[in-house]
């Protein structure tokens, strides 16, 4: 599951010292305590969802809302914290029990917990990649906090910061921390950063409800979950769930998770150049080392070379990979699996242009390449355009393009003897367009007041996103920067 958030950072201006016969005069870095309120709606849908295997509903929608509060310590030092929540509804991640009808969320369920006894008693046991669950999984909370300090010296020509976050949702906890240094050269026309972060993440697994039960059952058919509910073949056809008169479902690859851990490390430089009075470039290199469990233990995967077993209503097996499927689900045959490190390096550049007093030109390419087999170009151009004195129009385009990873192949496509495999087509070959216009109204003297608050910036922003394999969204958001007067 991925989101595309925008999330805007408060603005740190770095100014210049004056000095006369008799003392030095310093501006601060920042004048005023600034507060931004910044919100996001984001929607998409789309036919490849991972958690069922790389077909049905992609439906989601996410709120995000936010705030950063930028504090002046003194002269030198800026503490910033900002704080924020993703609330999110998902119909894909409700299909990890796509069976539930009672709130339950999978999971490693006991065997006689209240959501089988409530499907028994509602005598349905139809479930489709094409509709949402009503299972607690469908929704969930992600919340983040994040606390950076940042020292400028007295000629501000360096600049140190350091950083700390912790984040959390239902299936996993985060810890971050970095920091960065920046020096400024020839008369500040020149600027290089330094910068290294490290993410420490652990996993509360949460597994498909079938792959789930099969272990706990110990691979009985008879019992737990699967205790008075019909396994069908590809025929439609009832087994006999003991094995004793023909084959029977038997996800052999599947285990439990066992590391839990999942660490992202990451270091990185970029260069700035002033070319001259109306053109800037900028550069920048990132090295990024994953390690642990980088795997989603909620994302199913089904092989070819295996038989397909179902629960629910037959006369929607030979219709399963469409929309008409609305009442039968098709038994995992294992959960993603991928390698346990990952190298990315992403390489780009950045020009911008002012082009005159109303229109400036905002470009932006990255080169991405991984040792998992995906290469991507990123490329998008945005143009500021003033009216009048208060006001900025942002038109902009985005285009992206990337290759599939090794190990990613569609539905029911992976072979059992492969050691690693996906379904997600975020690891899919696929092209992607996204369109924008944003407005934003801008008063550095801040005339209009909330309380002891005037009123900087406000803007807001529409994109709209479409991928090559279907999948389609659009993102709202805005932001209102008040300074404390």
């Amino acid at each position: 599951m991925k989101y595309f958030l925008i999330i805007l950072l408060p603005l740190i201006t770095v100014n210049t010292f004056a000095q006369d016969s008799t003392k030095v005069y310093k501006k601060r870095v920042l004048e005023s305590t600034e507060v931004d309120f910044l919100m996001s709606y984001y929607t998409q849908d789309g036919d490849n969802a991972s958690v069922t295997g790389g077909i049905g509903t992609e439906e989601l929608t996410d709120l995000t809302p936010t705030i950063v509060v930028s504090y002046p310590l003194n002269d030198d030092d800026v503490l910033t914290i900002d704080v924020g929540i993703s609330a999110y509804s998902s119909a894909s991640s409700s299909n990890l029990n796509p069976w539930d009808s009672s709130g339950a969320s999978g999971g490693e369920d006991d065997d006689d917990d209240d959501d089988d006894d409530f499907r028994k008693a509602a005598g349905s046991v139809e479930g489709s990649p094409w509709v949402a669950s009503s299972g607690a999984s469908g929704q969930d909370t992600w919340a983040n906090g994040s606390v950076n300090y940042s020292h400028s010296s007295d000629d501000r020509n360096f600049i140190w910061s350091g950083h700390v976050s912790f984040s959390t949702e239902y299936d996993y906890t985060s810890i971050g921390f970095g920091g960065a240094v920046t020096k400024l050269f020839n008369e500040k026309n020149t600027e290089i950063t330094f910068g290294a972060q490290a993410y420490l993440d652990t996993w509360n697994p949460m597994y498909p409800t079938e792959l789930d039960s099969y272990l706990e059952t110990e691979g009985n058919l008879n019992n737990g979950f699967f205790d008075g509910i019909e396994i069908l073949n590809q025929d439609g056809n009832a087994i006999d769930k003991t094995g004793n008169s023909g084959p029977i479902w038997n996800p052999e690859n599947y285990d439990f998770i066992n590391d839990k851990a999942r660490n992202s490390y990451s270091v990185s430089i970029s260069f700035s150049q002033i070319l001259s009075k109306k053109a800037q470039a900028s550069v920048f290199f990132d090295i990024v080392h994953q390690q642990g469990w980088l795997a989603n233990p909620m994302q199913r995967v089904y092989f070819a070379d295996k038989d397909n077993y179902y629960i629910g209503n037959p006369d929607g097996i030979p219709v399963y990979t469409t929309k008409e499927n609305t009442n039968v689900f098709h038994l995992a045959d294992d959960i993603e699996r991928l390698p346990d490190t990952r190298f990315k390096t992403p390489i780009g550049f950045r020009f911008n242009y002012f082009v005159n007093e109303t229109i400036s030109l905002r470009t932006y390419y990255r080169y991405y390449f991984d040792d998992w087999g995906v290469n991507s170009h990123t490329a998008s151009l945005e143009v500021p355009i003033k009216i009048g004195g208060k006001f900025t129009l942002y038109p902009s385009y985005r285009f992206y393009t990337q290759t599939a990873a090794d190990y990613f192949a569609p539905y029911n496509e992976h072979l059992s003897t492969d050691e690693f495999y996906t379904s997600d087509y975020d690891l899919s070959e696929f092209d992607a367009n996204q369109y924008g216009f944003g407005i934003s109204y801008t008063d550095i003297f801040t005339k209009a007041r909330v309380w002891k608050y005037g009123i900087k910036n406000i803007d807001l922003r529409f994109h709209t996103y479409d991928r090559s394999n279907g999948l389609s969204a659009w993102i709202i958001s805005g932001g209102i920067k008040f300074v404390m007067q």
